[in-house]
């Protein structure tokens, strides 16, 4: 065997599901975990979590692959993209779709250990978000709305974990995910804006065109607001609340950074997303521990 060939396919496969830029990862993990610890008033099962964890990671890396893959004519006209292994040609189509469906296929059986029927259905609209959403950048004005349903899906699927069903509230927290997805990853397509224009690519940026920053804004604010709602609707602690107004100081500093429409700071603006989606968990697990609950 070639090890050398081996290990640098290896490599490749790693670039292509993005597992040296672990921020996809986190943006998926931490609504997820709202979802896993306001489903179960803060006392989650181990083993939910861990499948969940483990799920986000499958499912988000299997993303980046069929994303390159339907970006594959796109991304060689972008100066940050072109050299990723698909449109750079070290990665076949073929491969990358064989990856796709072997990631795809692990998520599916660790689905299977919770032995919850309404969860693996769910997956069947998880997965197809997942394929779909790279194709909704050549239509939809505003994709990015679409990807906050595909990053918060996970928050149903909570539910349904621990409670066999969704209420209400689940699908308001995916709502408040679908704001902040929209806000961050606007951030992100400001960097990008200018070769996307070049393309024909439709990113929120785009569309918002000169009042981005306050959409944006706007954004957070609706995120901060529907998480308020629900805090106060389950009567919830000073902890929590204190990770939302922490979030809403993240949120300030942003502003301060993407103001001038600049592409290192709105990128890092989109990368600082990750202490957003933390506080906010660090508060919800907190005001439940402080309740005297923790795990099972």
């Amino acid at each position: 065997m070639n090890w050398p060939l081996l290990k640098e396919k290896l490599d490749l496969y790693e670039k292509l599901m993005r597992l040296d830029k672990p921020i996809g990862i986190l943006l998926l993990l931490w609504p997820t975990f709202w979802g896993l610890w306001l489903s179960s008033n803060g006392h989650p099962s181990w083993l939910v979590v861990w499948v969940f964890a483990l799920g986000t990671v499958l499912m988000r890396s299997a993303g980046c692959v069929i994303n390159d893959y339907a970006d594959r004519d796109f991304d060689c006209h972008v100066e940050r993209t072109k050299e990723r292994p698909i449109t750079s040609g070290r990665v076949s189509t073929k491969e990358a779709l064989m990856l796709f469906s072997v990631l795809s296929l692990f998520a599916l059986a660790l689905v299977l250990l919770l032995g919850n029927q309404l969860v693996l259905w769910m997956t069947l609209p998880a997965i197809f978000l997942a394929v779909s959403y790279p194709f909704t950048k050549r239509f939809l004005a505003i994709p990015q709305a679409y990807l906050g349903i595909a990053f918060g899906f996970g928050i149903p699927m909570a539910y349904a974990a621990h409670l066999n069903t969704v209420p209400a509230e689940a699908w308001l927290l995916l709502l408040a995910n679908v704001f902040w997805a929209l806000a961050y990853d606007t951030e992100y397509a400001m960097v990008d804006r200018e070769d996307d224009l070049k393309i024909g690519i439709k990113t929120a940026a785009i569309t918002f065109g000169r009042f981005d920053v306050v959409a944006v804004m706007i954004c957070y604010a609706i995120f901060l607001a529907i998480l308020a709602w629900i805090g106060d609707a389950r009567h919830l602690g000073a902890f929590y609340f204190a990770g939302l107004l922490i979030s809403a100081a993240i949120m300030a500093l942003h502003y301060k950074w993407i103001r001038n429409r600049q592409r290192m700071p709105c990128f890092r603006a989109f990368l600082h997303n990750n202490y957003v989606g933390l506080a906010i968990f660090v508060g919800i697990a907190l005001d439940f521990l402080v309740a005297g609950k923790g795990f099972r």
